[in-house]
């Protein structure tokens, strides 16, 4: 690989990886981020504080108006009135009203009068549901550091409460917030009244604390069926990635150890997603590393026997050899040592090229390659070489097509001459080979014809096998390797093309083969 690639590899390894997360399962990973999710909706619960205290400021400024009215208008009527007309006020407001004089007496008082509508709640008479809340109401309190409201407590000097303390030194009108048992909110305003009295409103805002409640409880509704729903989903992506994800972990870890045979990869072929994409391309890729693996082991075994044909030819030649005096006979035994010597050269040549192929293939990068030329060079070449047995050789194209394809010219061109020489030797003295090329849309086909013993029907695929040859009557044997019409295949299918042994379409004797090879249109 190229140090370019060797970059690019760094920078994509670098972006997939996953620092803190990268040795935590998919299944917690994917859960977390949803109840992440879920705990940002939980700080609702927090942002009710705030609207809790809104509500309180404006209940307070409520408070002070209300103060400062009832007092204008206790004060524009007579002081025999004002009672009835304090009591009126209180029950319109929902207010408990105090009047004090300077010294801190009270004058004036609603509840003795008989109005009870400020009333606190006994929280140890009300029930669960109540104690629940407060509950949630403190906890919720201390996580966001609300300031705690002082207790409320009666006095019966005036001069006790703040909030007519200031109304009579400033005189302003005061209110103050108070922290009623059940811990709802009481509200006190306080207003100068004539003379340096003041009048005090109390007021118990339980409707604050229960708004609150409400809105909490329909949130946490909320909430419990969405926490519910996205654990659910989650779940159920999880398992959706996660399982098929491990099958597919556990497969490729039985065919890397490689103690069975056949692994089946899922390939789950019921998902069209990008796990159904991977799971197809691993069975694929385990398909093809099988087919490669069997085809390494079956290429060795017929290695090693076609090796040990002349190997043993070699030794008993050589054996012979120290043992006969014969000169004679010691020079054909030498003949026999040459050939074998030869024989095997070329068995391991072919061997090389062979398994070196598909590698340098996956490798090369395809050019145009004009096929009309190649061939009119390949005969040209041969003839002026002369030609053994007088065979001639006939090329037959239309000029005005091109014939063009996308490939590596010395591989085609390594095709092509063992296709001519596998026709020359099987051709009889003197006998015509016919090249015919032709394109037909976007495919060059290129026929050879001999006018040999033909190839059998039930050899014609027989022959594209390694070391299976079909080789002419009275040929030396140990002249050809078996493996040309092989590489010829490999290099072809490398090209996306095809190639097959089929008879000749006149009917007469003979062989003819047919490559196909898609064009090198660059569209």
């Amino acid at each position: 690989m190229t140090p370019d690639g060797l970059e690019r590899g760094d920078e994509d390894a670098r972006a997939l990886s996953l620092r803190w997360s990268a040795r935590v399962s998919l299944t917690p990973r994917i859960l977390f981020v949803n109840v992440f999710a879920l705990g940002l909706l939980a700080g609702g619960f927090f942002y009710l504080d705030s609207y809790r205290s809104r509500i309180v400021d404006g209940r307070v400024t409520q408070s002070i108006r209300e103060a400062r009215l009832i007092a204008e208008a206790l004060v524009s009527v007579p002081e025999a009135q004002r009672p009835e007309l304090a009591l009126r006020l209180a029950r319109d407001m929902g207010a408990r009203v105090r009047v004090y004089d300077p010294a801190g007496k009270p004058l004036i008082d609603t509840r003795r009068l008989g109005l009870r509508n400020v009333v606190l709640q006994d929280p140890d008479k009300q029930d669960w549901r109540q104690s629940s809340a407060r509950f949630l109401d403190a906890v919720i309190d201390t996580v966001v550091g609300t300031p705690r409201a002082p207790l409320y407590r009666e006095h019966e000097d005036g001069r006790d409460w703040p909030d007519v303390r200031e109304a009579h030194d400033t005189p302003t009108v005061a209110a103050t917030v108070w922290r009623a048992p059940d811990r709802t909110p009481i509200i006190t305003a306080a207003s100068p009244f004539r003379g340096g009295s003041v009048v005090m409103t109390t007021i118990n805002a339980r409707e604050i604390t229960q708004t609150v409640r409400l809105e909490r409880f329909r949130l946490g509704v909320v909430l419990l069926v969405v926490s519910m729903a996205s654990v659910l989903l989650s779940l159920f992506l999880a398992r959706t990635i996660v399982q098929p994800l491990r099958k597919l972990a556990r497969a490729a870890v039985r065919v890397r150890v490689g103690r069975a045979r056949e692994v089946v990869v899922p390939r789950l072929p019921e998902r069209r997603d990008e796990i159904g994409m991977l799971a197809r391309a691993l069975s694929d890729m385990s398909l093809a590393l099988r087919a490669r693996i069997d085809a390494i082991e079956a290429f060795a075994a017929d290695v090693t026997h076609e090796m040990k044909n002349p190997l043993a030819s070699l030794r008993s030649a050589v054996e012979g050899m120290t043992t006969v005096k014969d000169p004679a006979l010691q020079e054909r035994l030498l003949a026999i040592v040459r050939d074998d010597v030869q024989r095997l050269d070329r068995l391991i040549t072919d061997i090389a090229e062979a398994s070196r192929l598909d590698a340098q293939l996956s490798r090369t990068k395809f050019e145009p390659v004009d096929l009309g030329a190649m061939i009119a060079a390949l005969i040209a070449s041969r003839d002026a070489r002369g030609v053994e047995r007088a065979v001639r050789l006939q090329f037959v194209r239309r000029t005005d097509l091109p014939l063009v394809v996308a490939g590596e010219g010395a591989r085609l061109e390594r095709v092509f001459e063992n296709l001519i020489e596998n026709a020359i030797s099987f051709s009889p003295d003197g006998g015509l080979i016919v090249l015919t090329a032709t394109r037909e849309h976007d495919m060059v086909s290129v026929a050879i014809e001999d006018q040999g013993p033909g190839v059998p029907h039930d050899a014609r695929e027989q022959v594209f096998r390694r070391f299976q040859s079909l080789r002419p009557a009275g040929e030396a044997f140990g002249k050809h390797s078996g493996l040309g019409l092989a590489i010829a295949r490999t290099i072809v299918e490398a090209h996306q093309g095809s190639i097959f042994a089929a008879a000749r379409t006149d009917g007469a004797s003979g062989a003819r083969f047919v490559i196909r090879l898609p064009t090198g249109d660059m569209r």
